[in-house]
């Protein structure tokens, strides 16, 4: 929005910011408590990212005058703390760059992350319930808030599928890269042979769609079933038909949710999904379009594998998009995804030749 020729114009996001503070300080602002808070979203992010760059800018400034000054007098050591606050201010600045990645035209909204096992049964259906607290927590240690909006339980083990919202700033630009087929290899612990498996499962990242975007469904096209939902929940949760399972007959899309003990919030919370995933259809044609990728959810396969986690007979995840790697297995099983997020998402914005942006805390 603030951009020329790839550099940031500033007079322009100073009347943006002057703008939405102005707005801000309206009498009648919060009347709309939900436009209100999407307008201070930005408002913050904005201010945010101007006085992040005012930082890099007088830290950088100050680097190099301490640098000339500690030559001048011969000072090694105040050489070597103005290069440790140079690499300081890198880093900031790769971290910065990668945040103005995020700049899609969902890339702010909440995200919809829907889980499903692939062939192979317990193992797989265990791999994807490992798949869905990975994420989990890769979104509690941002801050994110997340809910459990269905899930179907595993024949022994694990799950089937599953689907959660998360909600906190940029949380589907953080994870549109994360679609995809995951695999892992490991000893199986349900293989009295102790016998090396190899499992699938298909993770898939949706935006949720706010009120300013218009997403029109025919009630002709859609067939609703209700259902008893599974799982925990009390006593009235499985006893009544509240689960709600919607089908949008042209494209074949589904979605069910069977968070509420109510199946009107529950019919609601679906019309949401829905309406995301059909925006969602729309963001990936737009893109396959404009850069010719194939990115869109009928192109997600079993072969169409993203990264592979191998816990037998060594410990390595690898991104096979970007070439993204690590040994430390444990720490990626327990959230910790933003290195391969970050390479993704600078591959996808600027081509395959950008593996990488390092130094990121």
């Amino acid at each position: 929005m603030f951009s020329c020729g790839g550099v940031f114009d500033w007079d322009q996001a100073q009347i943006r910011l002057d703008e939405l503070t102005a707005l801000s300080e309206r009498p009648d602002f919060w009347n709309d408590s939900e436009k209100a808070q999407k307008l201070m979203r930005e408002r913050n992010k904005l201010e945010a990212g101007m006085n992040s760059i005012l930082s890099l800018e007088r830290d950088l400034r100050d680097s190099i005058e301490l640098a000339e000054m500690a030559e001048a007098e011969g000072d090694e050591s105040l050489v070597s703390e103005a290069v440790q606050t140079l690499k300081q201010a890198q880093a900031r600045a790769a971290k910065a760059e990668l945040e103005a990645l995020l700049s899609g035209e969902a890339d702010s909204n909440d995200a919809y992350i829907e889980f499903n096992s692939g062939a192979g049964g317990t193992e797989s259906q265990d791999w994807t319930e490992m798949l869905l607290r990975m994420y989990m927590r890769w979104a509690n240690a941002r801050g994110f808030k997340t809910e459990l909006l269905e899930e179907q339980g595993g024949d022994t083990a694990g799950i089937k599928s599953a689907t959660v919202l998360t909600q906190g700033e940029n949380a589907y630009g953080w994870l549109k890269t994360e679609a995809g087929v995951h695999r892992l290899v490991r000893i199986s612990p349900y293989d009295s042979n102790a016998r090396r498996h190899t499992s699938f499962a298909s993770v898939w990242v949706y935006p949720k769609v706010d009120e300013s975007i218009n997403i029109e469904i025919l009630d002709k096209d859609v067939r609703t079933d209700t259902y008893r939902a599974s799982g925990a929940g009390g006593q009235h949760i499985n006893k009544t038909d509240s689960a709600v399972r919607l089908t949008h007959i042209p494209t074949g899309i589904v979605v069910a949710c069977q968070a509420e003990r109510s199946q009107h919030k529950n019919r609601a919370s679906a019309w949401d999904m829905l309406r995301a995933r059909l925006y969602e259809a729309e963001l990936q044609k737009r893109e396959a379009a404009a850069q010719q990728l194939e990115d869109s959810k009928t192109e997600i396969g079993w072969g169409r594998q993203i990264r592979s986690y191998v816990l037998q007979p060594y410990q390595m995840v690898k991104d096979l998009r970007t070439g993204v790697e690590t040994s430390d297995t444990q720490g990626v099983l327990d959230g910790d995804l933003d290195q391969f997020m970050a390479a993704s998402l600078a591959a996808r914005v600027h081509g395959a030749g950008d593996k990488q942006i390092s130094d990121i805390d």
